[in-house]
């Protein structure tokens, strides 16, 4: 197929889902499935979809392989797509490629082939260092299971990894919290994402706790967990870069703050163009935002068929565009470039929201300065109600 040089040579970056779990977590929303005899027929298929995709002519400087549990995934699996992409695709040379990890579902010899098939930067979905909260999340890790994770995956060579935890779990007190945050710091990853637990609806957390009526944890509590968890990585030399998502920061002052960030979940956050792969997988390249449907087999039977399993499409308006600038861009601690906006968009951010900004501004909720418009540490605990303010 002859390449679209309209993107020619523009950063973006591949997400592949990998659909596969040992276990459905409840709390979780994320497409997937237990059934993995169909794993080499989807991959199979994921092969044949990104060479019906090759037209692209991005330059790709991120691989996120997320899921799911891409590392039910043997070595070998995860090189052949590694593999693929770099004979489709114009790869750069510095590629950040990532892979979530459960550490249920690892050992010392798939983080060695990991690493041998083009992973550079692995990511543990550690969750919790407590037994009582790893049960409620339905994890099929024990607390015994992520030190050696950890170990095996220094061991293999990752000298890029991040460690995921959840806070505001049933149960969970300000001293527990501060107790995973303390062990996780201990193992020193360059990365840690620190997500406040939400019940999803139609999720079997968020049914449970309709039917059991177990009591989620009051907001003024997970609030207090927040601003722990800021006050105390930014002690331990973490730097908040995003409202969940702190980076390591190098020794070398003179090394560049956003090194250990996650350089794909960046692009999000940016409205960078992006492509997935996979079922129920979104692709955005702006305007145009489409996704995957959310079946294995039906996946797998369209692309069989020479089809591409697309389950909806939409093309924002200006509207709609401004409106995730804004609250994407406000996820982030940089906050918006006020100026960028205005160019991007041809309006004035200040003159538009000012009487929304001084209200939010006196009320200690959001920071302006010149060109930049962020949400203060207090703000970022009401982003989605300050979101709704601006648009």
């Amino acid at each position: 197929m002859r390449k679209n040089d309209q993107y020619q040579n523009q950063q973006a970056g591949i997400y592949f889902h990998i659909p596969f779990c040992v276990k459905k977590c409840p709390y979780c929303d994320f497409y997937s499935t237990t059934n993995l005899a169909l794993q080499k027929a989807f991959l199979k298929a994921l092969m044949r979809e990104m060479r019906m995709l090759c037209d692209f002519s991005f330059l790709f400087d991120t691989i996120y392989i997320g899921g799911g549990t891409p590392s039910v995934l043997l070595a070998e699996d995860i090189g052949k797509i590694i593999e693929t992409i770099r004979q489709v695709f114009k790869i750069s040379a510095d590629v950040e490629i990532t892979m979530e990890v459960n550490p249920g579902a690892v050992d010392q010899e798939r983080f060695a082939g990991y690493k041998s098939a083009g992973v550079n930067r692995i990511n543990i979905g550690a969750q919790s260092f407590q037994e009582t909260n790893l049960a409620f999340l339905g994890r099929i890790h024990s607390e015994k299971d992520i030190n050696p994770a950890v170990k095996w995956a220094r061991k293999a060579g990752f000298d890029n990894m991040g460690l995921d935890l959840i806070y505001g779990i049933p149960g969970q007190t300000r001293q527990s919290w501060l107790l995973d945050l303390q062990k996780a710091v201990d193992l020193k990853p360059e990365h840690l994402s620190c997500y406040m637990l939400t019940y999803e609806p139609g999720t079997p957390m968020d049914k449970d706790r309709q039917e059991a009526g177990f009591c989620p944890l009051s907001d003024n509590l997970v609030g207090d967990m927040f601003e722990l968890t800021v006050e105390f990585l930014s002690a331990n030399n973490y730097v908040q870069y995003e409202i969940s998502n702190f980076a390591l920061i190098k020794s070398d002052k003179r090394a560049d703050k956003r090194v250990n960030m996650s350089r794909h979940n960046r692009k999000y956050w940016l409205s960078a163009p992006y492509i997935g792969f996979g079922p129920a997988a979104h692709s955005f390249v702006e305007p145009v935002r489409y996704w995957n449907t959310r079946s294995v087999t039906k996946y797998i039977k369209d692309v069989n068929g020479g089809r591409l399993s697309i389950e909806g499409k939409e093309v924002l308006s200006r509207e709609q565009q401004m409106i995730e600038a804004i609250s994407l861009g406000l996820r982030m601690t940089d906050g918006i470039k006020t100026d960028v906006f205005d160019k991007k968009f041809d309006v004035s951010f200040k003159k538009i929201f000012a009487t929304t900004i001084a209200y939010l501004e006196e009320d200690g909720l959001i920071s302006v300065a010149e060109n930049r418009c962020s949400l203060t540490r207090k703000g970022m605990l009401f982003a989605d109600s300050i979101t709704s303010m601006l648009i």
